[in-house]
């Protein structure tokens, strides 16, 4: 109860306070800005309802786009993983270049995929993947590194090969880490696919969001935000509730 019900208070009064903000025009007279710029949260569950078919079209889209790229960086994430900590002179090779892949901004490389991959969801899966890959390699290559070497002899001793090992001993043991990564990067794909449909575009809910800018339609971006953040917070819970089912004994 405890776990579920501070979030939602704090939530409430956060709203509230926004509310009495907007309703007051304490906002928009702080940021001197026009007072149909700063929505308040009943003018963007109005613009949630009436826009309600619009928005789950183009959420479909966006939803797609973050399933699937989040799958292709969960599946390469974890290989490469593996094949890192199974070949130490791979890993002192690439550890650096993947640390250093970290540096380029998706704004900036994101435009150039769409020219190499076209408009098509292709290109979105790519930034959405490579987003998603770095938490995930990380965090699973921490695990298979984080088994105590007392296991490790054990296993020898009792003339386990090396895939046994792997399967019966660092697998398991980096399943923690994995559903850490994996859930960074859930929070992540939604922000990746964003910039992707910013990029280019004609659907999904990044390309909805830069029509609502420019069409100043400020109450349905922020709706489309409100959408972006609940799928965040479903692929998150999802992951959260897998891991307790998979890592039973953690």
């Amino acid at each position: 109860m405890r776990r579920w019900l501070l979030p939602v208070l704090l939530l409430a009064l956060s709203i509230g306070a926004w509310q009495v903000a907007t309703g007051t025009g304490a906002i928009a007279n702080l940021l001197d800005l026009e007072p149909f710029l700063v929505p308040s949260p009943a003018e963007i569950a109005e613009s949630l309802w009436l826009n309600r078919s619009l928005l789950a079209e183009n959420a479909w889209v966006t939803l797609r786009e973050i399933l699937l790229g989040f799958g292709c960086a969960l599946i390469a994430g974890l290989g490469f993983a593996a094949l890192l900590h199974r070949f130490t002179s791979l890993r002192l090779a690439y550890s650096p270049l993947l640390i250093a892949s970290q540096a380029i901004p998706i704004p900036v490389i994101a435009p150039i995929l769409i020219v190499w991959f076209g408009y098509g969801i292709a290109a979105k899966l790519v930034i959405v993947a490579l987003v998603c890959f770095f938490p995930i390699t990380v965090n699973a290559l921490a695990g298979l590194g984080s088994v105590d070497p007392d296991a490790i002899k054990l296993m020898r001793t009792l003339d386990a090969s090396r895939g046994q090992t792997f399967r019966r001993l660092e697998a398991p043991a980096a399943l923690p880490y994995v559903f850490v990564g994996a859930k960074i990067g859930a929070v992540l794909a939604p922000i990746a696919a964003v910039f992707a449909e910013w990029a280019g575009s004609s659907s999904g809910l990044g390309h909805l969001i830069r029509t609502d800018e420019a069409q100043l339609e400020v109450a349905r971006e922020f709706a489309a935000v409100v959408v972006l953040c609940a799928i965040a917070l479903a692929l998150y819970g999802l992951l959260a509730l897998a891991q307790r089912r998979v890592v039973s004994w953690r």
